[in-house]
């Protein structure tokens, strides 16, 4: 269960967590008209730490645009909100998600007066995937196929599209699962039902093309990133479902999820049934890099004036 804070920034003014409501006619409601983005806040020697913050609001800004939705806020308005919505949680470390959404005040299908509102909430948030994130997930390839170009914008990070995740996971824990993995249309790999999907073969990093309708992660950008500095080979091309059973490790990267080893796929083990070597040295890097600890990546790092400093 999310533990409240103590106020969310709504349309440009803090309400109280509890008084944080939307009517029941609220256009997003009834037809997903609706984006959003996430970000983790890290404590590090200087205090919180937004990573990667400007790059979520331009993504937010983009799937925006690809609705038809104008932002109300700019890129720096809604990071200004950002910071303070961050520091007044009191919280070291913590879990930031953006919503734009169209609001009450027309119904029907076209969404051309119904306004458009923001908001940004931010709370503790843990391992998203529980003691997996460190241990290995078990995950199924879904009976579900991930959305495509020609029927939905996949670039956009929208409300509606996670209908096609919600189908994926909870088929996937039905049958005793942690995570659903889906194929596109052509049945080649396409993500996770929340994260990108990465696979280790012959010591390679590979992931699919953001053309098969995964989306364009910012994890995704960072754990390559971090592969070109440890110099760990990779490549960006079509996967397919075989491969999956015959990789030497496999990794699900997002922001919630972070870097996930799944030990697991349709009950036949990955590589030796364990967390890899590969994972395992990006997960470090990363580490070091959201903590503050690797300067080369500062740059990554937003930190929140007034925000509770870490324990030295």
């Amino acid at each position: 269960m999310v533990k409240p804070t103590p106020t969310i920034w709504m349309s440009g003014r803090f309400v109280p967590w509890h008084e944080a409501n939307v009517h029941v006619l609220t256009h997003a409601l009834h037809y997903g008209t609706g984006v959003f983005d996430s970000l983790r806040v890290y404590a590090t020697d200087r205090g919180p730490a937004i990573f990667r913050h400007r790059e979520h609001h331009e993504r937010l800004e983009r799937s925006a645009a690809l609705y038809r939705m104008p932002l109300p806020f700019t890129v720096d308005e809604l990071a200004a909100a950002t910071r303070e919505v961050v520091a007044r949680t009191g919280l070291e470390e913590c879990y930031v998600r953006t919503l734009a959404y169209r609001g009450a005040g027309a119904m029907g299908v076209s969404p051309k007066d119904a306004p458009v509102e923001v908001a940004i909430a931010a709370w503790g948030w843990g391992a998203y995937l529980g003691d997996g994130a460190t241990e290995g997930i078990r995950a199924r390839i879904s009976s579900w196929r991930r959305i495509d170009h020609d029927t939905l914008l996949p670039a956009a990070k929208a409300t509606a599209h996670y209908l096609n995740s919600v189908l994926a996971r909870t088929e996937a824990e039905a049958d005793g699962y942690d995570e659903a993995i889906l194929l596109g249309a052509d049945g080649m790999l396409a993500e996770g039902s929340g994260e990108n999907v990465f696979l280790v073969t012959g010591g390679r990093l590979v992931t699919p093309p953001l053309a098969t309708g995964a989306l364009g992660g910012i994890t995704r950008a960072t754990v390559l990133e971090l592969a070109e500095a440890l110099g760990i080979p990779y490549e960006i091309r079509p996967v397919t479902r075989g491969e999956l059973y015959t990789c030497d490790e496999l990794l699900l990267t997002g922001t919630a999820a972070e870097l996930t080893p799944v030990r697991e796929l349709d009950r036949r083990p990955v590589g030796t049934g364990e967390p890899g070597l590969v994972w395992r040295r990006l997960r470090a890097a990363f580490d070091a890099a959201a903590h503050g600890r690797d300067r080369r990546f500062s740059h990554w790092l937003d930190v929140v004036p007034g925000g509770v400093r870490a324990a030295a």
